[in-house]
């Protein structure tokens, strides 16, 4: 946290689930400050704030060495909202009873509110939820009510109002709730008492006092991606220190999108002009790949490639010589994640604390000044410096680049039956219950019959079938689906070259539907 940051008034207590930061922000989106804490923080430590928040997580409540909360947070005052594994901790410490389900329930279903009170304050009727877990609450505890079902999850939703405890199954901080922000507002206002103190706009010249003091006398060099983070962070270091104090240097690994380094080099150069160093290393990393297939081991070579490369970087440009410091675009997931979560499930392999710049940052050497932020409200700063909306708003697109996305396999291999579609030999990865899964995904010809849409469909064979999680619909057929195959392959040039052609297809198809700038769909 930097001084820019107010005294936190909602906590949300990390409990590894995948959504954890995504509370965070949309409780920053309503004007709240929040902040993320492990969840075995002391109570005593959480003593003045208005109101806490235990996460989901993908541990069960009765395992040994599972997540938990001390006890005493609920005898605090301070309004309690737990989310799926937060609800089942919550009744399961206060006497109520949590057993796996028959099955999982994994995307949309429809809650009925049965006792809308206060954190169903308002118009809610029937709605979408959004579901992610598999374990569920069967009896609640002593002083709890019933608010809320679905079809499949008997205590969708539990309360004891007169202690300000909450409880939901579902995930009202993910865009497929249909009303998660209004009942996160009913929690934020009307049962915590909390004000608006929180906009991340407006708050570019504080951030460029901050660079000025931690920099002092010492310049800035930064290792720029294209990316919006690092973006906004090189572009404020820039305006509080001029581009004579800062140099920009951005690795083009050749695994990147198709005009990627040169949409780098023309952004950067209205910026600062002829301020950005561009290192070439593609025969570097396409030759550490040649005939790796397992995606893992993909990320770990790149990882290990971008740690190479940035220190031969710093040993002969001398910027280790005390009088630069290192600027990183690391934002506020960055700062908990790299720490290393003890009960987060891994999803994705992260990158941001390697060794070399951990030593840096304990030298005091490294300035991160979006380290109290999240991505949207990187997004604000940044269009309050003026970037172009091109930067700021354009697909994420993850660090080891297209390599990720030119699928592979060890052999050959055809498409198998399943009841109602094809089981095609190829896994992607997709997360689960807050745990990442790496299954077989699903096609379909048509969709099922009776199903009202497509992603009706979708949730309910996934949840029916354990062996997959992801259901794709074929849009056109010129080969039938029972004669396709997957033929053995790892990345080469040729692969690589047609799939960043395909990728460039697919995003200029996108953009001109709008596709890509719709609420939800990338973000």
């Amino acid at each position: 946290m930097t001084d820019l940051a107010p005294t936190s008034q909602i906590a949300v207590l990390d409990a590894g689930g995948q959504y954890c930061h995504l509370i965070a922000r949309k409780v920053r989106e309503l004007g709240v400050y929040a902040e993320v804490y492990p969840s075995e923080i002391p109570a005593s430590r959480l003593h003045g704030v208005k109101g806490i928040i235990i996460s989901g997580g993908p541990s069960s409540v009765y395992e040994p060495n599972s997540p938990t909360v001390d006890p005493a947070v609920y005898a605090l005052g301070s309004g309690v909202l737990g989310i799926c594994y937060g609800l089942q901790l919550m009744a399961y410490q206060l006497g109520g009873v949590v057993r796996r389900g028959d099955r999982g329930e994994y995307g949309l279903a429809l809650l009925d509110v049965l006792k809308p009170g206060a954190l169903f304050d308002g118009a809610f009727e029937r709605q979408q939820v959004w579901m992610s877990h598999r374990d569920t609450v069967t009896g609640l505890p002593a002083g709890f009510a019933l608010l809320a079902e679905t079809e499949t999850c008997r205590v969708a939703a539990m309360a004891d109002e007169a202690r300000k405890l909450y409880g939901v199954q579902f995930h009202p901080e993910v865009v497929h709730t249909r009303k998660g922000k209004e009942l996160l507002a009913n929690f934020l206002f009307g049962i915590c008492g909390c004000e608006k103190d929180w906009d991340p706009r407006h708050r570019v010249a504080q951030l460029e006092e901050q660079i000025r003091t931690t920099a002092g006398d010492r310049n800035v060099f930064f290792f720029v991606s294209g990316g919006v983070d690092s973006a906004v962070a090189y572009t404020l270091c820039l305006r509080a220190l001029g581009s004579e104090r800062v140099q920009g240097l951005y690795v083009d690994t050749g695994l990147m999108r198709l005009g990627e380094t040169e949409f780098v080099r023309s952004t950067f150069d209205r910026v600062a002009p002829g301020n950005l160093e561009i290192v070439h290393a593609r025969e570097q990393f396409l030759g550490a790949l040649s005939g790796v297939r397992d995606p893992e081991q993909k990320r770990q070579i790149i990882g290990e490639g971008f740690v190479d490369v940035q220190e031969r970087i710093l040993s002969s440009h001398h910027f280790l010589d005390g009088h630069w410091v290192l600027g990183q675009g690391t934002i506020y997931p960055d700062t908990i994640e790299s720490a290393g979560t003890a009960k987060a499930s891994l999803i994705k392999t992260h990158h941001n604390r390697v060794a070399g710049i951990q030593e840096l940052i304990e030298k005091g050497a490294v300035i991160e000044p979006l380290a109290s932020f999240y991505k949207d409200e990187v997004r604000e700063v940044g269009r309050e410096l003026g970037l172009p909306s091109e930067l700021l708003d354009r697909h994420p697109f993850p660090g080891p680049g297209l390599a990720i996305r030119c699928l592979c396999s060890d052999c050959e291999a055809p498409v198998s039956r399943l009841d109602e579609g094809w089981l095609l030999p190829l896994r992607s990865v997709g997360v689960q219950g807050d745990e990442r899964s790496y299954r077989s995904v699903l096609a379909l010809e048509a969709p099922p019959a009776g199903a009202r849409d497509p992603y009706e469909a979708a949730t309910s064979l996934i949840n029916l079938h354990r062996e997959i999680n992801r259901v794709v619909l074929l849009a056109a057929a010129h080969v039938p689906l029972e004669c396709m195959r997957v033929f053995a392959g790892a990345l080469t040039a040729e692969r690589f070259h047609l799939l960043r052609q395909a990728d460039a297809i697919v995003r200029r198809l996108s953009h001109e539907c709008g596709f890509d700038t719709r609420s939800g769909s990338f973000r």
